[in-house]
């Protein structure tokens, strides 16, 4: 699942509005209009008369991993509010996103905070789309990288996730 798909089914889950996603975009700190918002959800023509080349789909505007946490640092702001850094706090912070690896871990946590989530929440919406996770599996996830507990995310996790949002916000 790339980035461009975890906008469109974050989008469709939360019921997001063209004008709701450029405001996000700007509150994580990229400017962007509503026409390059609707190209982030929409793949090029090229992507469709070449079927048999399936290595990749091309998105008019492909969605980085930057462009992505920005996205989720401003859907964050949007729910919850701006919040004054603390003394000694960067104001901006460091990108969580490392590597393509950690995306979907990166998502979950955001989202959680973003939605105000506790763990019992996150569960519930995992059995709403048939997945079943413990506890402990979930708190892995939310492990830094590098924590002998940590576990990867898989697709397989963001897009159930993705879809027990849309089946309880819908």
């Amino acid at each position: 699942m790339d980035n461009n798909d975890i906008l469109i089914r974050l989008r469709y889950a939360l019921d997001i509005k063209n004008t709701d996603m450029v405001e996000i975009f700007k509150l994580g700190g990229i400017e962007a209009t509503k026409e390059e918002v609707l190209k982030m959800f929409m793949k090029s023509k090229d992507s469709y008369n070449n079927e048999a080349d399936n290595d990749g789909d091309k998105w008019n505007i492909e969605c980085n991993n930057f462009m992505l946490e920005s996205f989720l640092n401003g859907l964050i702001i949007f729910k919850r509010g701006k919040q004054d850094p603390k003394p000694g706090q960067p104001e901006k912070p460091a990108l969580s996103i490392k590597d393509n690896g950690s995306v979907n871990n990166v998502m979950l946590k955001k989202l959680k905070i973003a939605l105000a989530l506790k763990s019992e929440d996150m569960l519930d919406i995992f059995e709403e789309a048939g997945v079943i996770i413990t506890k402990g599996e979930l708190s892995a996830l939310f492990r830094k990288k590098g924590h002998k507990h940590y576990k990867e995310c898989g697709d397989r996790y963001a897009r159930n996730f993705l879809k027990g949002l849309a089946i309880k916000y819908r």
